[in-house]
């Protein structure tokens, strides 16, 4: 971690980590891919769930980077006994946040899926859908917990396996749920449901290999001191996830409120194709971003400034490239793209295609200000990682959806999420100016290694 070249490190910590993100955005991509096949209704039942499951990942990243920069940290400066309380309190509270939420939620599906914004038409087939993911709420909060907590130690490789070997049985099980057993919408929730199980199965094994931090209930000792540590890793994480999760229910009444009528099926579920599309690609960002967080915990953990710079400017540099062109391939080719989820339905094929290319309009600009929240939150200055967490679906995002459909009808929906971009990156510049500065002086003097980081 401390003398490997850095942009090779990043690259083999990335790689696991883009493989297990790609692989995570898969359920959510192949479920709504073979419920296309079912009805509009099944596909916009699936995009009402997706708010339930940013709650998930809101809790289980919160807890997940929370305790996971600390264990970075606490390796970086040979604190393994701390490393391990912190572990094990990150994993076992979410276990039980999420068995709360199962049970509050399961005995009111009908009001969950409306309070999520379903319309009423769509409301049946969000309660087939949520029933087996309420059910499955404690794995898969813990799950996004565990995998982590080994990224962020530097076993990505591990948490690579138990997502992707999940992700795979989802493949499998998906056809055979829908379509062999005639079980529909409720079957890609079962599928879903019982390979987050599988893989939470892994993902926990995996804590118990020699080289990582050990779960252990010996070790679940909860204080204030270890909460707050959690508290301030995971803060930016948990502010992010939940203005997704406020973004993806307004985005659900808004996109019924101001569809034409008897197209709020068609509209919701157009929105929910290109969130998909948008998070699958995203995912190789995010993926390779994570990468470098592990790099620039025990870095900044051993004071090599130079390292911890030099990783994240050859992270923002290589997500910017790789956006541009994923973007331009999703505007040009972007009513192909969104047909291959429901080419039954030109409506939402028309309303889909005019908003994955908004989306692509500002697309490339997300990577700095992702990488450079990230930097903040690995070295705990918790203001600014938190600020630039909560801009792109919260600060900037929210008014946008609620005043530009005011002027501009659905229009305005659509074009939402582009303008969020670009304020969030507008904002973004002057911190990655001002912490580059500091990195660079605090080379001079802290930096016990030779880094090789260009000006």
């Amino acid at each position: 971690m401390t003398t490997e070249p850095v942009k090779g490190l990043v690259c083999k910590m990335a790689v696991p980590t883009i493989i297990a993100m790609v692989t995570t955005a898969l359920y959510n991509v192949v479920d709504a891919a073979f419920i296309g096949r079912l009805s509009t209704e099944g596909t916009a039942g699936i995009g009402i769930s997706f708010a339930y499951m940013t709650f998930i990942q809101a809790l289980g990243f919160y807890f997940g980077h929370g305790s996971g920069n600390h264990i970075s940290r606490a390796l970086g400066a040979k604190d393994v006994s701390s490393a391990s309380v912190v572990a094990t309190v990150g994993f076992v509270t979410p276990f039980l946040l999420g068995l709360v939420a199962a049970l509050v939620c399961l005995p009111n599906l009908s009001w969950l899926s409306r309070l999520l914004g379903a319309p009423e038409g769509v409301v049946p087939y969000a309660n087939e859908y949520l029933c087996y993911i309420v059910v499955a709420t404690p794995f898969m909060m813990s799950a996004l917990t565990l995998n982590n907590q080994l990224r962020l130690q530097g076993n990505a490789h591990f948490g690579m396996v138990g997502i992707v070997s999940g992700a795979i049985l989802n493949i499998a099980l998906d056809p055979l749920f829908i379509f062999t057993f005639g079980m529909g919408v409720s079957g890609a929730s079962l599928a879903t449901a019982i390979s987050q199980l599988f893989a939470w199965g892994l993902l926990l094994y995996g804590t118990f290999k020699p080289e990582s931090v050990h779960i252990s209930l010996r070790n679940f000792k909860p204080s204030f001191n270890v909460y707050y540590e959690i508290f301030r890793g995971g803060l930016p994480s948990l502010f992010r996830q939940v203005f997704n999760c406020a973004a993806a229910v307004s985005l659900n009444y808004c996109a019924a409120l101001y569809a034409a009528p008897g197209q709020e099926a068609s509209a919701v579920a157009a929105f929910a194709v290109v969130t998909r599309i948008m998070m699958f690609a995203f995912s190789v960002v995010l993926g390779f971003c994570q990468g470098f967080q592990p790099v620039c915990g025990y870095n900044y953990g051993a004071k090599l400034y130079g390292r911890v710079r030099e990783s994240w400017l050859f992270a923002s540099s290589m997500g910017t490239v790789f956006l541009f062109v994923i973007s331009a391939v999703g505007f040009l080719f972007a009513p192909q793209i969104v047909a291959l989820f429901r080419a039954e339905d030109p409506v939402l094929i028309e309303i889909g295609a005019v908003t994955l290319r908004w989306q692509c309009a500002a697309f490339p600009l997300v990577a700095l200000f992702t990488a450079t929240g990230m930097l903040f939150q690995n070295i705990r200055m918790t203001g600014p990682a938190t600020l630039l967490s909560v801009c792109r679906n919260g600060l900037f995002f929210l008014p946008a959806l609620l005043l530009l459909p005011m002027w501009l009808g659905l229009e305005g929906v659509q074009m939402a999420q582009s303008v969020a971009d670009f304020l969030t990156f507008v904002l973004s510049v002057p911190y990655a100016i001002w912490i580059n500065r500091k990195l660079k002086n605090k080379m001079g003097t802290d930096d016990n290694i030779h880094t090789t980081t260009e000006e």
